[in-house]
């Protein structure tokens, strides 16, 4: 990147001058549970401490959280960390996107409830902004920050400095700094900050075009600094250590995995589903939605280069499975989904489209429902379940091919992590129906890993991200079973399937962005 724009701050690279770093603490944010865990320079991650932070929903289309209890859990899941094994050369954050906090610079106390990203409240708003030419999907921090400034300051008379905006990065960055006791730390770095739709992707610094259409004072906005490199201290913390390294949770999960070269790919399955793959340092070509539906990303940044990637996105994919154990008794937990759809050898010829909130990547149809098509009387628990994981399976295809199509590149081998990635059965699908190996990562959090390593970089722990890649030895790796000309008849019948689910609320079919 030339030059550096104004409000960008470079975080300090301390790994020429503090060589051979310790362990890393870092702090993981989910959507339903916050883990701290220690970082071992084998890139061993021990004394996980979780914490249940789950958001409400009080309303359908609405999600919250408590951005206080989120603060709470951090310091309780750091210090319980902290005591079974520190102390540690430096922390690391990784966390859920485009969740919008919104506090009280003076202090430190949240204003309304954070909006989770998920939460669909600013389809409106987003559909008016299309119309004037501006395009925000409605799972982005910018409508969800006019959200809450329109709920606490109706009157939009918003030119007081007291007021902060941040990604839960930012909340946690200045939950560990002290917040008004302490440095008051508000910062977020550059893959947070380039997927609020706030951000001039030429600059990589915040657009005062947007910030103006939408009301935001600039004075609210954090600090955008690098993802590896030391940018404060975390005060409340025993020894104050470094915090040195911040990611979204699919960076992270990326270096986590080891996809720090161009082309190497990762897909993560948990309440939803992302591809992530890796571009290199040249700029992408294009910022905005690409013709197969993937959308160009900050992998990282370090030293004040950006690396750049392509996301895709499946917005069902694990909540599929817990629409079964909740909403429709099929088993009392997730896990027992592979040993029921094992029973039975296929799906007969049952389809399942994974679309309970629309479909991401690559038509982009939040219109779109899920869709259970060719049932007949024999169709049992087994048949429905198998043919869910075998709709994952297909969305993770769907996911590849449109990064692959967009980008040029193509995919040797998948790496997989996330929750849905210890079920061998959806493993082995995503193998045949890709025509790839998938290699599942040895811990089912690969997020984790990922922020230590930018961390470790970040205090000399490891080099460079070169580090990540020599580290990864996936926990296995499957082969496809099927050959070309099955596998070409079962997609085809899948999208023919997918496209059966499309259109299904035409207005929300109209949302583009």
């Amino acid at each position: 990147m030339q030059g550096e724009p104004p409000g960008f701050s470079r975080g300090e690279d301390v790994s020429k001058t503090q060589p051979g770093g310790g362990s890393l603490l870092v702090i993981d944010v989910g959507t339903s549970t916050l883990r701290a865990a220690i970082v071992r320079p084998d890139a061993s991650i021990e004394h996980t401490c979780r914490v249940g932070i789950s958001p409400a929903t009080p309303a359908s289309g609405l999600v919250e959280f408590d951005a206080q209890q989120v603060a709470d859990a951090v310091e309780q899941a750091a210090n319980a960390a902290l005591s079974k094994g520190g102390p540690v050369a430096g922390v690391g954050i990784a966390n859920q996107r485009s969740t919008t906090v919104v506090w009280e610079r003076s202090t430190g106390r949240p204003v309304a409830p954070a909006i989770g990203w998920q939460d669909l409240r600013t389809v409106g708003t987003c559909l008016e902004l299309q119309e004037k030419g501006f395009r925000a999907p409605p799972n982005a921090s910018a409508t969800k920050l006019a959200a809450i400034l329109d709920m606490v300051d109706p009157g939009r008379d918003r030119a007081g400095d007291d007021l902060c905006f941040g990604t839960i990065d930012t909340w946690v960055a200045w939950t560990l700094s002290g917040g008004v006791r302490g440095a008051a730390l508000h910062v977020t770095d550059a893959t947070n900050a380039a997927v609020t739709s706030m951000v001039s992707p030429t600059t990589l610094n915040w657009d005062s075009d947007i910030l103006d259409i939408l009301g935001i004072p600039a004075s609210m906005m954090p600090t955008i600094v690098d993802s590896c490199g030391v940018v404060g201290e975390a005060l409340i913390l025993d020894g104050a250590p470094p915090i040195c390294g911040i990611a979204g949770d699919q960076q992270a999960s990326l270096i986590g995995q080891g996809c720090t070269v161009e082309g190497a790919a990762k897909v993560t399955l948990g309440t939803g589903g992302m591809l992530d793959m890796c571009t290199g340092e040249n700029r992408p070509e294009r910022f905005d939605k690409g013709p197969a539906g993937t959308f160009p990303i900050v992998a990282w940044q370090r030293g004040g280069t950006p690396v750049w990637g392509v996301e895709a996105v499946m917005l069902s994919a694990g909540s599929c499975i817990e629409w079964l154990r909740d909403d429709l008794g099929f088993f009392r937990d997730a896990s027992e989904s592979e040993s029921l759809a094992s029973t039975c050898t296929d799906t007969g010829d049952v389809w399942f489209v994974p679309s309970l909130l629309g479909i991401g990547t690559p038509v982009w149809d939040f219109g779109a429902r899920g869709t259970l098509l060719g049932l007949t009387r024999g169709t049992g628990r087994p048949e429905v379940t198998r043919a869910v994981l075998e709709g994952v399976a297909h969305r993770s295809c769907d996911l590849l091919e449109a990064s692959e199509n967009d980008t040029g590149l193509s995919v040797r081998a998948l790496r997989i992590d996330g929750g849905m990635s210890a079920n061998s059965l959806l493993v082995t699908a995503i193998s045949n129906y890709s025509g790839r190996p998938v290699e599942v990562s040895p811990v089912l959090e690969a997020t984790t890993l990922g922020a230590g390593f930018l961390a470790g970089i970040a205090v000399g722990t490891w080099n460079d991200e070169s580090d990540a890649a020599s580290a990864f030895t996936p926990a296995r790796r499957v082969e496809p079973t099927i050959g070309d000309s099955a596998r070409s008849a079962l997609r085809q019948r899948w999208l023919d399937a997918r496209s059966r689910a499309e259109k299904t609320i035409p207005e929300l079919s109209g949302i583009t962005f």
